[in-house]
């Protein structure tokens, strides 16, 4: 018998699975990444006394404007996400939110991110992330089933976050501030590539084109992740050389690099599955070592 306490029951039931949907759709973990990269950027370039409201909006800003990025990503590939393993059992390939919903939630959140990032912040700020969800959503996105060139686009709106961070924190870019996205956006490529090396067989069903090389997971493109991950260990002592930090964080990020080269270099003369994982992993774990190395040296 269906009565009026059911039916109470039942809708919270419905309401529950509608907010873990949509919690879902903002793929939390890489977009508390992009607010960590941001709050590193805004830490590290600021001058005398923080301001920690500024801080506290840039990186739920950035959470956002990073959630609706990725939401008009799933919204495009909505029909290529059913053809993977990996992704067919997000909210909009199970239909378990439709198309209109995904992109009233996506628009609301943008908005919001951009409003409070253009009022607690600053106008460039604001804009940079704008374009960053521009360049992610419309331009990266289709750009995955035509080449590797979409990993080089895919690796600017990847690099922004400590810039975006950065500008907040002091009102221009800079060449220091500029130093920091180069960081992140040379580390894109081993990251990029070895997701890519790791889903290969995923990537193909759904027409994805990521690896450097055209013969796909072979020694060519093996040879161009090592060479994109060597960049890293020069790049990484800049900041040193800058001034920005001091010796302890130059050797951490270079014994880091060093670190994270072994299973690069491994990949090379032993091209397997297991390796390109060790280098993904590797790659979550160098990132925040780094940067927080950057931090406590500065304090």
């Amino acid at each position: 018998m269906i009565t009026i306490k059911s039916v109470i029951e039942d809708t919270k039931i419905i309401q529950i699975d509608k907010t873990r949907m949509y919690w879902a759709l903002l793929k939390p973990r890489l977009s508390f990444l992009v607010a960590f990269s941001a709050g590193f950027g805004f830490l590290l370039g600021a001058e005398g006394e923080i301001n920690w409201l500024s801080f506290l909006i840039l990186a739920f800003g950035g959470f956002l404007i990073s959630g609706a990025s990725i939401i008009i990503n799933q919204v495009l590939e909505k029909d290529i996400d059913k053809l993977m393993k990996r992704t067919q059992k997000r909210p909009l390939p199970t239909k378990q939110l439709t198309v209109d919903e995904a992109i009233g939630f996506g628009f609301l959140i943008g908005l919001l991110g951009f409003t409070l990032l253009l009022i607690f912040t600053n106008f460039l700020t604001a804009l940079l992330s704008l374009f960053s969800m521009f360049l992610y959503g419309f331009i990266y996105t289709p750009l995955k089933r035509i080449g590797p060139i979409a990993v080089i686009v895919g690796a600017i709106p990847g690099a922004l976050p400590p810039l975006l961070g950065w500008v907040a924190a002091r009102g221009e870019i800079g060449f220091e501030g500029f130093i920091l996205f180069l960081i992140q956006f040379a580390w894109q490529f081993p990251h990029f590539w070895a997701i890519a090396w790791v889903m290969d067989e995923d990537y193909q069903k759904a027409g994805f084109k990521l690896l450097p090389s055209r013969g796909g997971q072979d020694l060519n493109s093996a040879i161009q992740i090592m060479l994109s991950t060597l960049f890293l260990i020069p790049l990484g002592l800049i900041p040193y050389q800058l001034g920005i930090s001091g010796l302890v964080s130059a050797i951490i990020v270079t014994m880091a690099g060093f670190f994270f080269l072994i299973p690069v270099v491994r990949l090379v003369f032993a091209p397997s599955r297991i390796v390109a994982l060790q280098i993904m992993f590797g790659s979550f774990i160098y990132l925040p070592i780094i940067q927080i190395a950057y931090l406590l040296d500065k304090i």
